[in-house]
């Protein structure tokens, strides 16, 4: 009987997995243990075996395409065999039927003897039929006009199923059902430049769930707008190269956008004086190696002091889930790292119960695994304030981005030449360690995060009393 290899589950936060390369086609025999492609998490990349000896009869996604777990990829039996029975019996690979959003009518479902219905009708005419053109007089029915009214949808984009192309009210729903659900706010926007003949978005949107913000809409307008003018100055520009967004890099983008629209970041910033921490820093080093602590950097007791002043300061150590703030007693530190595929944020779980060499230690095995590709899906979530470094480019202040639900991220800069008052009126120049500090002002006010930022600067400051603490 032929083997159905199911996307598996890579750890249990990860829901889909993307595609990024087949390395084996129709026809090729594979082992057990023949790797068959290589998958794309949200942060890692693993191989896939066959899991079955045989003939790889099908294979029922495309490289790049977004695979939920548990779901067909591939078939592999004898050859000559029919794979079309192994996926029709796999529990996996039962479809789920989209739901029709609230104010859309519902398309009944029809019988495959009967032929598609009108939902159906309207995609498979899609190819054949085209939408009106602006200007154009719109053959739509009274119950049509008045849902695509209402749902803010653009009649010129839709080809119709009545007598003689008629857009009926299935042909709306369908569309509705049919692309993201949209804010209030966007849906009006939407609306208005629809009435006004205005370009509108195409595509996911940015907002939670996919959902299209007025920011999208805005976006889509502009696009829309100043598509033929990009692609002239590109014309006349010369020799250029378009590179896809796609795949962990796409994922990035959207986790970053999501981001942007859905915090109101506010960033502080504030340095302090790196004297006693290079000092530390250099005896580490200059320890016998039989202490474990020549490997120790600044940036690890940068994480260890972090560990220790979160406790105090929980209104930091939180996410924000919807309407909810979630303040958390043990720190799981998210530590950013910059990997050939892109940022990689590896958590330290109960970072505050650490000695600073468990830290350290801790921190570069999390790293190396994100580089090599070894890291596990689960050692990427449930962090509970990141620290992100850029320190070693010389960087003096930045905004780092909130790894959301986090409510803050912590941005560790360069270290820069600064007066430092060392007695009354008494100044001197000293490198200084800088700290950008990225909060979500909808729940994080100004002032308590300043306090934070005030006391993590002391703690690094005092930084040997706090180790010996």
């Amino acid at each position: 009987m032929a083997h159905v290899l199911i996307m598996p589950r890579q750890g249990n936060t990860v829901e889909s997995c993307i595609i990024g390369e087949w390395k084996v086609k129709e026809g090729d025999t594979v082992g057990a243990d023949s790797p068959v492609c290589i998958v794309e998490t949200d942060k890692a990349t693993f191989e896939i075996p066959a899991g079955a000896a045989g003939t790889v009869l099908k294979i029922l996604a495309e490289a790049g395409d977004d695979v939920p777990v548990l779901q067909p990829i591939m078939v592999i039996g004898n050859p000559g065999e029919a794979w079309e029975g192994a996926v029709a019996g796999s529990a996996a690979a039962a479809p789920q039927e989209a739901a029709v959003p609230q104010g859309a009518a519902a398309v009944p479902a029809q019988d495959a003897s009967a032929g598609p219905g009108p939902a159906q009708a309207a995609t498979a005419s899609a190819a054949t039929q085209s939408a009106p053109l602006p200007g154009e007089h719109i053959a739509v029915s009274k119950r049509a006009k008045k849902l695509a009214e209402s749902e803010a949808v653009d009649l010129r984009t839709i080809p119709g199923t009545g007598p003689e192309g008629r857009i009926i009210e299935a042909d709306v729903a369908a569309a509705i059902a049919g692309r993201p659900p949209l804010t209030a706010a966007a849906k009006d926007e939407l609306r208005r430049r629809i009435a006004e003949g205005g370009a509108v978005p195409a595509g996911p949107g940015s907002g939670i769930g996919g959902r299209l913000t007025l920011a999208d809409v805005a976006a889509g307008a502009a696009s829309g707008a100043t598509a033929s003018g990009e692609k002239t100055a590109a014309a006349q520009a010369g020799e250029y190269t378009d590179t896809p967004i796609k795949g962990i890099r796409r994922i990035i983008a959207d986790q970053m956008m999501s981001s942007h629209n859905t915090t109101a970041a506010f960033t502080l910033n504030a340095s302090v004086t790196a004297v006693p921490l290079q000092k530390l820093r250099a005896r580490f080093k200059a320890s016998a190696p039989e202490l474990g602590l020549n490997k120790i950097t600044i940036n690890d007791l940068v994480l260890f002091a972090a560990s220790r002043v979160l406790p105090l300061h929980p209104y930091m150590n939180a996410h924000k889930l919807g309407d909810t703030l979630r303040t958390f007693k043990a720190v799981h530190l998210g530590v950013a790292v910059s990997t050939p595929r892109g940022l990689m944020v590896p958590v330290l779980r109960n970072a505050e119960t650490l000695l600073l060499s468990q830290i350290s230690t801790g921190a570069k095995e999390l790293a190396e695994a994100c580089r090599n590709g070894a890291i596990s899906p689960d050692d990427l979530h449930g962090s509970t304030l990141t620290v992100t470094n850029l320190g070693n480019t010389g960087i003096e202040s930045f905004t780092p981005v909130i790894n959301i639900p986090e409510v803050a991220i912590l941005g560790v800069c360069g270290i820069q030449p600064k007066p430092v008052e060392v007695a009354p009126g008494q100044y001197e120049i000293q490198p200084c360690l800088g700290f950008s500090l990225t909060i979500d002002h909808a729940v994080v006010d100004g002032a308590p995060a300043a306090e934070f930022l005030k006391a993590f600067c002391g703690a690094i400051r005092d930084i040997d009393l706090w180790i010996a603490k």
